[in-house]
């Protein structure tokens, strides 16, 4: 993963001019974040596995000796007991923020999400909701996690309506879209790429801010093929957006989604439509990923304009292995031989 490692200002987009900043890698403005929560809100209370310490990714890293074990604290290790008492605290009018210690742990909670928090408000009327609930997740692989703790799960949730399911990739995107799910008056997931806790810095505002849900950001414009990605494989693309312009004198116009749930259609279509190609990215396996959903909505809003049929270049439709993890990751190469598929078509 040597994109990972590249610095990431370029891709920091426009900083908020709110307050001064201070420098944090991803991990770091989580913790930001959820300190401004903390203070602004006392209703606010953090909890899951191990939270209390600082979490076995250092997120909560403080937050109980400042604020207090009645606010930051432990839960069993029982992800669906973990987001069943976030349900009830966030009806009974707390701003519930559970952590998942590894994405990949969260299907033994999927009934609670999906049926409970995601469908409180329809099925009461809009008389009752969990709107205040947050949860977050590291995802995504790191390296070495293999089956267990690489997993990119967010096409299961992007198949349920009344959740909003959101990604960032990187400490300025995390801040702003974690404050803006915290926020938000539906029950959300947030998923954070784990290989990019620690892998750069950014100046990130000390102060609350938010980054508008929903909305996909253009990060770097271009003509001839339009890259699609959120949270780690943005990095990916933007190593390959490099390549295809010093190789092949090809212009990429590169796309972050940021909200998986509900998804940004009109940046993206606006995009395909001036490029005529599309290629999406993701790690998760193809079949069922939400690169499948991106590529049915622009053929059909996009179909006149497309030059190319459209390209999914992701993780293999088995199990996310060990040792063969170099095989299996969508990396740099393949996504550039894709980009030379698509402009020779």
């Amino acid at each position: 993963f040597d994109s990972v490692s590249s610095p990431l200002a370029f891709l920091a987009g426009k900083v908020p001019e709110c307050c001064p900043t201070a420098k944090m890698n991803l991990f770091q403005s989580v913790t930001s974040a959820l300190d401004n929560t903390l203070a602004s809100d006392p209703t606010a209370v953090i909890f899951g596995e191990d939270v209390a310490f600082g979490g076995v990714f250092r997120c909560t890293v403080g937050l109980r000796d400042k604020y207090g074990k009645d606010r930051v604290f432990n839960t069993p290790l029982c992800e669906q007991g973990i987001v069943g008492f976030g349900i009830g605290a966030a009806v009974a009018g707390a701003t519930a923020i559970a952590e998942i210690q590894f994405a990949d742990y969260i299907y033994p909670a999927f009934d609670q999400i999906v049926n409970e928090a995601a469908k409180y408000r329809y099925r009461s009327g809009n008389l009752f909701d969990c709107g205040n609930l947050t949860i977050r997740a590291p995802w995504g692989c790191v390296g070495h996690g293999s089956l267990y703790h690489s997993q990119s799960p967010e096409a299961f949730f992007a198949h349920c309506p009344g959740i909003k399911v959101v990604i960032p990739r990187g400490p300025v995107q995390c801040k702003g879209l974690l404050l803006s799910c915290i926020a938000d008056q539906n029950p959300c997931i947030f998923f954070e790429p784990k290989i990019l806790y620690r892998a750069a810095v950014e100046q990130v505002p000390t102060e609350a801010y938010t980054i508008p849900l929903s909305q996909a950001e253009v990060i770097q414009e271009g003509s001839d093929v339009t890259l699609v990605a959120w949270g780690t494989q943005i990095h990916v693309l933007r190593e390959v957006a490099n390549m295809a312009q010093e190789k092949l004198g090809v212009s990429c116009e590169l796309i972050d989604l940021q909200t998986i749930l509900p998804w940004d259609t009109e940046t993206v279509c606006k995009s395909v439509a001036k490029t005529g190609r599309l290629l999406i990215s993701h790690e998760a396996p193809i079949t069922g990923g939400f690169a499948a959903e991106i590529s049915s909505t622009v053929q059909e809003e996009c179909f006149l304009n497309l030059e190319a049929p459209i390209a999914r270049v992701c993780g293999y439709d088995t199990p996310f292995p060990h040792i063969f993890e170099p095989f299996y990751i969508p990396d740099k190469w393949k996504c550039f031989d894709a980009v030379k598929k698509l402009i020779s078509y």
